[in-house]
């Protein structure tokens, strides 16, 4: 059977139902303190990666060049990164 309800009386009763800042947004929050951890940290290991990767496979490139290399950016970007907010 058909709706009697108006469209916009539909919509009056979701705007009188919505309180701004009522709603607890703790699982938004963690998720995306997730999502920006696992971006940065992945991003890192991506890019140690990449340059062990080049320093190896370029020409006149060894296995320990790459490896070191890629240390390098790991252990500055692990110290970089680490830092909590600044504010």
């Amino acid at each position: 059977m058909a709706d009697h309800h108006s469209p916009t009386e539909h919509a009056d009763h979701d705007a009188d139902a919505y309180v701004h800042g009522a709603m607890t947004i703790e699982e938004q929050t963690s998720t995306y303190a997730l999502f920006m951890g696992m971006a940065k940290w992945g991003s890192l290991a991506i890019a140690a990666l990449l340059l062990f990767l080049t320093l190896w496979f370029m020409p006149a490139g060894s296995f320990f060049t790459g490896l070191i290399g890629a240390v390098v950016l790991f252990v500055a970007g692990f110290f970089f990164l680490k830092g909590g907010k600044s504010h």
